[in-house]
């Protein structure tokens, strides 16, 4: 058995509760989806938001609309690098896997610029 990261991360349109709420659940559910994961395997999540972003946890969302009820999750700021990408929410997923796992890192909406650095 291994324990391995999912990194993902989108952008949102707004800093208020419903634009975060639809953000984390679309990204959780690709990065779900994209890697198969059987939630009960996770170990725990770590959320991190830009300074501008502070209407909601994305924790919430995770746990009262993607199943993720025991899954320990803690939610964090970015650090607030000078021309970095703004409105942005980023997670990383710590997974218990089989040692061949290959991880598929999920970026969306502006975010997707995040792979291109």
């Amino acid at each position: 058995m291994a324990v391995k990261g999912i990194r993902g991360a989108t952008t949102v349109e707004e800093n208020t509760e419903e634009a975060l709420k639809q953000a984390t659940i679309e990204l959780l559910s690709e990065i779900v989806k994209e890697n198969n994961i059987e939630i009960d395997k996770i170990s725990h999540v770590i959320f991190t938001t830009t300074k501008d972003l502070n209407a909601a946890f994305p924790a919430k969302f995770a746990r009262l609309d993607c199943g993720f009820k025991e899954t320990a999750m803690m939610c964090f700021n970015e650090l607030d690098v000078p021309e970095a990408l703004k409105m942005c929410l980023r997670v990383l997923i710590v997974l218990n896997c089989e040692d061949d796992f290959k991880p598929s890192f999920v970026y969306l909406k502006g975010a997707k610029n995040l792979r291109l650095k």
